[in-house]
């Protein structure tokens, strides 16, 4: 039977143990190794009897330590101030760089972009973690671990970085003389009142459940479901997005082909947006201007585009002239950011089902610009691998201008009793 007065003692007891404890746990992160030690000195002076046995059981500290801090306390003159140097100079753990010389330079030949490492080393060729380059320098009798190796590296100043797109290939000589020309072009057909378009080709997309990158809003905890492999459905297949974008009116059209990028697909993809579009926007126009990439289906090598261009002209009444961006340079061209980017913000986590989704998705971009699109579904036919003949070429009335005609160039329509037949893909024809 606990008498009263010995059961409050416990009580209060266990109680201010249980204080110090959270007390310690609270304050140990942020004192260093005197200030502790005062701190305990001052919570045992303040118990009175017991109060270093009672410090040490809810701390751990030592007692020796305990009693270290009550001395110090009570010699310490109120005003002096508290010197920050816990250790004397010299004190305490070596840093592993003065213990093993020639650690920093060993782990700098490991991560090094450069070729300075063995070209045998297996490592040059595996995902250097912290665990891989801390075995690597194990192996050359360097006594270190994988967080050592991260302390050290970021001394260095590395850290982990993805890869970023900036290598545009070797810089053609000729590369800033061509955009200010593409510039200078611009700025006279629209003074003139005279459309202006930017046209390319979007990479190809699945067509089908398959996962899309980015994420939408959803209900918590119901994902769209898609398919674990992007194995091609045979009868979706993929889709080629071809654009035109007017930067003048800010809007943009987009033939959704289901065959190949052939030139034949892009020349039809203009005459859906003039049809569309563009003789709305431009009944006055004599001439059209085009900014192209230098290669794919609008390549300025390629046959079957000039052809195809020649047969527009000739059906639209329209002079034609081309500006091609130098070769490396595609990301300038004006539909790859202003067009492009934003159907893909607009699919964005959306999987692409159908046709039918893929046409609504490109057709309901907007931005707060205000640029507006239009789209539709090119069933069209386009074999690949069709020859220009010799014959053909020389119907195109190619004018080339005197700088990098290659990649500047006019076409004009010619004359309605000299048009020669034109070669139609009657799958091809707009309805």
């Amino acid at each position: 039977m606990i008498d009263g007065p010995t059961k409050d003692r416990g009580e209060r007891t266990n109680k201010a143990f249980a204080t110090i404890r959270r007390k310690f746990e609270v304050l140990r992160s942020v004192l260093d190794e005197r200030a502790q030690r005062w701190w305990a000195g001052s919570e045992a002076d303040a118990h009175g009897r017991g109060g270093v046995t009672l410090v040490h059981e809810a701390t751990g500290m030592g007692r020796s330590t305990i009693r270290a801090g009550i001395r110090e306390i009570a010699g310490r003159d109120a005003d002096q101030a508290v010197p920050r140097a816990l250790r004397k100079p010299g004190g305490g753990r070596k840093r592993l760089t003065d213990t093993q010389p020639g650690l920093f330079a060993a782990l700098e030949k490991l991560v090094d972009p450069a070729t300075r490492g063995d070209p045998m080393s297996p490592l040059r060729w595996t995902s250097k973690s912290m665990v891989k380059l801390a075995t690597a320098l194990q192996a050359q009798g360097f006594e270190v671990g994988p967080d050592s190796v991260a302390r050290l590296l970021k001394e260095m100043k590395y850290s982990l970085q993805a890869n970023r797109k900036t290598l545009e290939g070797s810089a053609h000589p000729d590369r800033d003389a061509q955009f200010q020309r593409i510039a200078e072009q611009s700025a006279e057909f629209m003074a003139a009142g005279q459309p202006v378009i930017s046209v390319d080709s979007k990479k190809k997309e699945l067509v089908g459940p398959y996962h899309n990158k980015g994420r939408e809003y959803r209900p918590a905890g119901s994902p769209e479901p898609v398919k674990t492999h992007d194995f091609k459905d045979p009868e979706l297949g993929k889709v080629t997005p071809h654009g035109v974008y007017d930067p003048v009116a800010n809007v943009g059209w987009v033939s959704v082909g289901i065959d190949h990028d052939t030139a034949e697909f892009a020349v039809e993809s203009l005459r859906r947006w003039w049809r569309t579009m563009g003789s709305q926007a431009y009944p006055q126009a004599q001439r059209l201007l085009i900014t192209a990439d230098c290669g794919g289906s609008n390549g300025y090598r390629t046959r079957a585009w000039k052809l195809g261009l020649q047969n527009l002209a000739n059906e639209l009444a329209l002079e034609i002239t081309v500006c091609h961006f130098p070769p490396g340079t595609s990301k300038w061209n004006k539909i790859e950011h202003r067009l492009f980017s934003q159907i893909t913000q607009n699919w964005r986590g959306r999987p692409l089902t159908s046709h039918e989704v893929v046409v609504n998705l490109i057709a309901n971009t907007t931005t707060t610009k205000g640029l507006r699109v239009q789209a539709a579904l090119d069933t069209g036919r386009y074999p690949t691998a069709v020859k220009v003949t010799d014959e053909q070429m020389a119907t195109v009335k190619v004018y080339p201008a005197e700088f990098h005609g290659e990649w500047n160039y006019t076409i004009k329509p010619l004359p309605a009793a000299t048009q020669p037949e034109p070669c139609v893909n009657e799958k091809n024809v707009v309805g």
